[in-house]
């Protein structure tokens, strides 16, 4: 066999520190050249940290990194290491440099000495690949989190590298952007080059050649997806998943299964009996509730809202152009859209935070455009939690950051501390054992709750949540959606925007799409997923298992409308179906 392209051997790595955290403990691991790889794990079990060792970002503590040949160890290797590997980060603006993009896309290449009558051609067919080349002069600050994604990855295709590494690249994407980005990972793959996707997407693992999961910094499994995937009980143990076609799959105990084809052909070559008990649900599916008995008051409405961006100026971007849209108070309302639809302007105007250029913004009685209405006392009614909310932690303590919001509130000591304490139990995060945790010391999901107890401490009447499962673990995403069931339990209203049809289906009772700054569709949210050809229109799609569940309808399976959880599927079929044929009417 050729010598690998990536060959690891013992490899350790402790980040220094007064307290030294051991990320990664004994990864031996060898990746063939044109090979596919998933590497999957739950926040905090080392995956960004071997992923940033086979470009030479980080060395080894212990043990060895050989790319391509070369010892990541010997500096003079580090260039062309470099250039045999690109990476693509969780947070694209770590990488984005230049104030146009593409400038930015040309950086890399420029940088390894591609000649210049060369640049033009690369940056136009990355650009292409990734669909921004009509982007091209915008600047990046301008474009939306999940645009900023595809430059990232447009500026490492750029340098032709024979390694790719995507750490989440897909997490902040809308389903069609998923979609591309995967279809340009097998077209590189096709072409020779070798992937490494990092990912806590099981259903974009299951499409690799091989499955590798990390825990707690060690090897815990390898193997082809199907092989991984047969574990399910080990994999929740994890804190991970089955891809949702796997996970019905199981509960009608059938063989494993990674793709629509493969379930309805196993369903109509005939169903077996049901396993003696269904798989647990580890949190999985959360029930929309019904709206409280005042859901019919209205506390957020707004009436013909426009904004653009540098209004006025050659650099002019429209973000919304005449969106009505009501938040009705004890709801939770879905705000779901591609890229750069507009959802994160939509939001960020229901507290104020901007201003309304044209239209209206009336919240809780109050209209935002009247000079007189006390902006800070909008802000203690509308909580926003960004799509990176751990950004939002500033403060050495977590305990002191979730106290900020109420300290500026000028409230007695005593009430903040039981703010605080309210607010950091709501999440999930003990009062006791956090409070003088230091911020940084925190996990990714951990990071998260803090963030969404800071804004919790405030007492806001309503939530807004702009992507507020992305990067996360499943089992830390299901725990997100708990904490919100329970937030709306008690009375606190919610608006989630999310690219995960999944987390929109399980909590919300209403949807409205947004395309292009203009509302696309509006209505409950069972209607407007039933509508698959207008979501994919707009570049979006219903849950994962909304199409299976179609196409085992148009086979004869009784499933009902409407159905798009592994459990509902999988209970309407059970029964009925055990020991009998699809009906053929």
């Amino acid at each position: 066999m050729n010598e690998p392209l990536v060959r690891i051997e013992n490899l350790y790595h402790t980040y220094a520190g007064p307290r030294p955290v051991e990320a990664l403990r004994g990864i031996s691991l060898t990746i063939q050249e044109g090979e596919y790889v998933a590497i999957v794990g739950a926040n905090g079990s080392g995956k960004s940290t071997l992923a940033r060792h086979l470009n030479a970002l980080l060395l080894p503590t212990r043990g060895e990194v050989w790319i391509a040949g070369r010892n990541t160890r010997q500096a003079a290797h580090w260039r062309e290491i470099r250039r045999t590997v690109q990476m693509v980060f969780q947070q694209p603006d770590a990488q984005l440099v230049a104030t146009v993009v593409e400038e930015d896309v040309a950086f890399g290449p420029e940088n390894f000495a591609v000649p210049e009558a060369e640049l033009p051609q690369r940056v136009r067919q990355a650009l292409e690949t990734v669909g921004l080349w009509a982007q091209r002069q915008r600047p990046p600050h301008l474009l939306s989190a999940g645009q900023k994604q595809r430059v990232a990855i447009a500026g490492a295709l750029a340098v032709h590298p024979r390694l790719l590494v995507l750490d989440e690249a897909t997490a902040m994407l809308d389903p069609a952007g998923r979609t591309a980005v995967l279809d340009i990972v097998r077209q590189l793959q096709a072409q020779g080059t070798t992937i490494i996707a990092i990912t806590h997407e099981m259903a974009e693992a299951a499409q690799a050649d091989r499955v590798v999961v990390l825990d707690a910094g060690r090897l815990a499994l390898d193997g082809p997806p199907r092989q991984v995937f047969a574990r399910a009980t080990e994999l929740r143990a994890l804190s991970l998943d089955v891809p949702p076609i796997t996970d019905l799959a199981l509960r009608l105990g059938l063989p494993v299964c990674l793709s629509a084809d493969e379930l309805v052909g196993a369903l109509n070559n005939g169903l077996p009996a049901p396993p003696p008990a269904p798989l647990s649900d580890q949190g999985r599916e959360v029930e929309a509730r019904p709206q409280s008995a005042n859901a019919a008051q209205t506390i957020i409405q707004v009436e013909a809202l426009s904004h653009v961006y540098l209004r006025g100026s050659p650099l002019a971007a429209p973000a919304l152009e005449g969106v009505d849209f009501t938040v009705r108070r004890g709801e939770i309302a879905g705000l779901i859209g591609p890229t750069g639809s507009g959802k994160s302007t939509l939001l960020q105007h229901l507290n104020g935070l901007l201003p309304p250029q044209a239209g209206r913004v009336v919240v809780d009685g109050q209209d935002l455009a009247d000079p007189a209405t006390d902006r800070r006392a909008i802000r203690r009614i509308v909580g926003l939690v960004f799509q990176q909310p751990e950004d939002q932690l500033f403060e050495r303590y977590v305990g002191d950051d979730v106290a900020f919001g109420p300290r500026q509130s000028k409230l007695p000591q005593e009430e903040i501390r039981e703010r605080v304490r309210w607010a950091m139990e709501a999440v999930g995060l003990d009062f006791v054992a956090f409070k003088d945790r230091l911020t940084m010391t925190l996990s990714g999901g951990e990071r998260r709750r803090a963030a969404l107890a800071g804004v919790l401490a405030l007492r806001p009447q309503v939530l807004v949540a702009d992507e507020p499962t992305a990067g996360l673990d499943p089992r830390s995403r299901a725990e997100v959606l708990r904490i919100f069931q329970r937030l709306h339990d008690a009375g606190v209203t919610l608006v989630v925007a999310s690219h995960h049809m999944d987390d929109i289906a399980a909590l919300c009772s209403r949807v409205v799409g947004l395309d292009d700054g203009r509302v696309f569709a509006a209505g409950t949210t069972r209607a407007i997923f039933a509508q698959p050809e207008l979501l994919q229109k707009h570049g979006l799609a219903a849950p994962p298992l909304a199409d299976v569940a179609s196409r085992l309808r148009a086979a004869g399976w009784p499933v009902p409308p409407g159905a798009w959880s592994a459990e509902e599927i999988a209970q309407t079929l059970r029964n009925p179906c055990e020991g009998s044929e699809p009906s053929q009417g």
